[in-house]
C-alpha cells in the first residue's frame, strides 16, 4: 500500500507505464521507459513504485531483475493460469538442480568451478539443463586464468519461484542445510 496520495497526473503516468510494460517483449530499464515518455528517470522510478504497490492488491506484479522490470502474473495465480491455458504442471527440478540454482542465486555471478567446489561434484550436466530451461544465463567470463564462464539467474528463475526480485530470496540462517552454510563461507 502506498503512504502517499495518488494524483490524477500520477494515474496518467501509471497508465502509460502499464501500457509500455504490457507491450514490452521482455524486461526494460527505467531509463528506457523515461526515454519513451520523455520524462526524468526519477519520475519513472516513482511511478513504477506506485504501480508495484497497486499491483500488490491485484493479479499482477512488477518483477525486477538486474535493474530491469516487467509485468508478470501474481505467483498465487499460477495453478489457475496453468489450468486455463492447458499447460502441464511446472516441471519439477531435481535436488541437484535446486542446489545449483541456490548457489547461483546467492553467489551470482559465479563460475562452474566455484559451484563444483561448494557442491563437491561436477555440475556440467546440471548447468546445461538449467541453461536449456532458461533459469540461468551466461553473464560473461571471469578475469582470471582460464577465463571461466560466469553464471547468473534469469527473470524466468524469478517467475518460476514466484519472486519479484532477488531481494525476496530468503536469508541464509543458522538452520540452513550444510550446503547453504557452505555458501556463507565462500
Amino acid at each position: 500500500m502506498t503512504d502517499y496520495p495518488v494524483s490524477e497526473n500520477d494515474i496518467d503516468l501509471l497508465n502509460l507505464l502499464e501500457a509500455l510494460l504490457f507491450v514490452a517483449p521482455g524486461t526494460v530499464s527505467a531509463s528506457q521507459l523515461a526515454a519513451a515518455l520523455e520524462i526524468p528517470v526519477q519520475e519513472v522510478e516513482q511511478g513504477l513504485k506506485q504501480l508495484g504497490d497497486l499491483y500488490q492488491r491485484r493479479g499482477l506484479r512488477l518483477q525486477w531483475h538486474h535493474g530491469r522490470v516487467q509485468i508478470t502474473t501474481a505467483p498465487e495465480t499460477a495453478p489457475l493460469i496453468e489450468r486455463f491455458l492447458g499447460l502441464e504442471a511446472t516441471s519439477r527440478l531435481s535436488r541437484a538442480a535446486l542446489e545449483t540454482l541456490a548457489i547461483i542465486a546467492y553467489q551470482q555471478p559465479v563460475t562452474r568451478p566455484e559451484i563444483d567446489a561448494i557442491r563437491g561434484v561436477n555440475s556440467d550436466g546440471v548447468l546445461k539443463s538449467l541453461l536449456s530451461k532458461g533459469l540461468i544465463e551466461e553473464a560473461g567470463r571471469a578475469e582470471r586464468p582460464g577465463r571461466p564462464i560466469l553464471y547468473n539467474t534469469t527473470s524466468d528463475f524469478l517467475g518460476h519461484f514466484g519472486l519479484g526480485s532477488l531481494q525476496e530470496l530468503p536469508p541464509l540462517t543458522e538452520h540452513s542445510t550444510d550446503g547453504e552454510r557452505d555458501l556463507l563461507k565462500t
